[in-house]
């Protein structure tokens, strides 16, 4: 039997009042976790230094894909479908990406939804060995559209200001056919009976972050195989392997909210591979692990060679940020390198001067 009079009036209350518990208890873990985040990074800020076993532990145990609460740091955090009320087709399509994420993510992507905005995600894809971006965490947010799955997933890149890739720009717009926002062939677009998210985080692994990301670029293509068009390859990735470094190092000062503990223990785990990997770009043009071998040296490649020398110091300052302390060495070691190796050219030039004005004197009557 339905309440009248005052059980009306009584129920409203009852009602407002379970719905304010229930705001509060959402506010109260969204404090929560942000008390973490603010409480983990102000170590690393401070120079706490953070248990060795405790970091390796949660970085082991990173899931690679979870439901979280706090989205306080995502882009499309106002985005218009945060006032949606969805209806249960949309839902149930967006559970089901999420069943397909959980099981098929392949290595080196981590996923993060949230329970109180099925509309957003968060994507971190680790750079492969072979390609400039190798060990580099990039990261993407994702908001799925009201009329999802007949639109595609809005993506968007932490860039930093930095253009690391043609598909992928400073303002954070990614450019890719599957996403409808560049052109393809049919089979290239989305697809709403076909595509999924999982097939946007591949593609950009596999597709975007390449080990050749120049010949991207629209009409590019043509060159591929010929020496201009590999020689300006290998320019384009030396330069993008600076900027790759230089994602690492404001990705370790301010990591996106849930991806502390990734963040932390994969820099650290990989700090000494990536200082070892910039000391061999620089003193013997080899950085076989980011997909460069330079083998002529010109003007471009030595500048950029100085540069990576130089932003050593910064790297090294960023790993002691995370807890990571004695990697000076690969400065130190570096810089001894590059000025033997300095020496040795001087020392060729000066040889083959010398053997020039032999051959020279020879013919002087």
């Amino acid at each position: 039997m339905l309440p009248t009079g005052n059980s009306k009036v009584t129920l409203v209350y009852v009602c407002g009042f379970l719905l304010g518990l229930k705001c509060l208890q959402i506010a109260a873990k969204h404090v929560s976790s942000l008390l973490l985040h603010k409480n983990t990074m102000a170590k690393a800020n401070e120079g706490i230094k953070l248990d060795p076993k405790e970091v390796k532990r949660k970085y082991r145990n990173f899931k690679k894909f979870d439901v979280v609460e706090d989205y306080s740091d995502h882009h499309f955090l106002k985005s218009k479908s945060s006032w949606w009320q969805p209806p249960k087709k949309w839902t149930k399509k967006i559970q089901e990406e999420w069943r397909i994420l959980k099981r098929d993510l392949p290595d080196m992507i981590y996923v993060r939804v949230y329970e109180g905005r099925m509309d957003l995600l968060r994507a971190v894809i680790i750079g492969v060995e072979g390609t400039p971006y190798n060990d580099g965490l990039f990261f993407f947010d994702v908001c799925f559209p009201k009329n999802y799955p007949n639109e595609p997933p809005q993506v968007y890149y932490h860039s930093g200001g930095l253009r690391i890739n043609p598909n992928l720009y400073t303002s954070g717009d990614v450019c890719l056919s599957l996403l409808n926002t560049w052109h393809g062939s049919k089979n290239e677009k989305w697809t709403p009976t076909i595509s999924t998210m999982l097939q946007v985080l591949v593609s950009m692994q596999g597709m975007v972050l390449n080990a050749k990301p120049y010949f991207n670029e629209p009409g590019y293509e043509a060159s591929r195989g010929s020496a201009s068009g590999e020689n300006l390859a290998l320019e384009y990735n030396q330069r993008t392997l600076i900027y790759s470094l230089k994602t690492m190092v404001y990705t370790m000062k301010k990591p996106p909210k849930h991806f502390e503990d990734l963040v932390i223990g994969h820099f650290r785990d990989r700090a000494s591979g990536i200082l070892t990997m910039c000391r061999d770009y620089y003193t013997k043009g080899l950085g076989v692990k980011c997909g460069i071998v330079v083998t002529t040296e010109t003007a471009t490649s030595q500048d950029n060679k100085k540069e990576v020398e130089g932003y050593m110091k910064t790297l090294v300052g960023a790993f002691k940020h995370i807890g990571l302390e004695d990697r000076e060495e690969f400065v130190a070691e570096g810089e001894a390198k590059a000025e033997n190796l300095t020496l040795q050219l001087q020392k060729k030039k000066k040889k083959k001067k010398n053997l020039g004005q032999k051959i020279l004197s020879c013919f002087v009557i």
